[in-house]
């Protein structure tokens, strides 16, 4: 297996563990399961930090020479919108229950989500074109993000450099 088939499965079980988490808080927060709603949330911020974070760190830079600026810039922005969405979940998840409107507001949110993790896995063909070089520089700066295992909110408001 080359360098960036084990970067490209990486990636994919990521998207896919994150797909699953985010379609099961929907069910959560329409059934107004709010036990399982605080540990979806949270769940899905420790899922998503390291992950956001490498992506950032390491492999949105490379994309520029492919996309440009203006389709990375794209990227981040739907990552500042995922960090503001989990922001707004953590606070509804934290509520004893939710009104109608707070759950389809919860809801929506999630929803929100969903095509970026769609979107964001077919990146990983643009990586195998990648010098290896700079498949085994992603998945080191993977494996420190996944050292340092800071959840999605955590990262987003100490250590990131752009503010959502």
């Amino acid at each position: 297996m080359t360098i960036a088939e084990q970067f490209i499965d990486i990636f994919r079980e990521e998207h896919r563990e994150v797909r699953d988490l985010l379609l099961s808080l929907v069910r959560d927060f329409e059934a107004g399961d709010m036990t399982a709603a605080r540990r979806g949330v949270a769940a899905v911020a420790r899922a998503t930090g390291p992950h956001f974070r490498y992506e950032e760190e390491s492999m949105y830079p490379r994309l520029v020479r492919i996309f440009g600026g203006e389709y990375v810039d794209k990227l981040l922005a739907d990552h500042d919108g995922a960090i503001r969405n989990a922001r707004e979940l953590a606070e509804l998840a934290d509520l004893d229950s939710l009104e109608p409107a707070q759950a389809e507001r919860a809801v929506h949110l999630v929803r929100q989500i969903l095509p970026h993790v769609s979107d964001c896995d077919g990146l990983s063909i643009m990586v195998e074109t990648f010098p290896d070089e700079d498949v085994i520089d992603i998945l080191s700066t993977r494996d420190t993000a996944m050292e340092k295992g800071l959840d999605l909110l955590s990262w987003a408001g100490t250590v990131r450099p752009r503010s959502a």
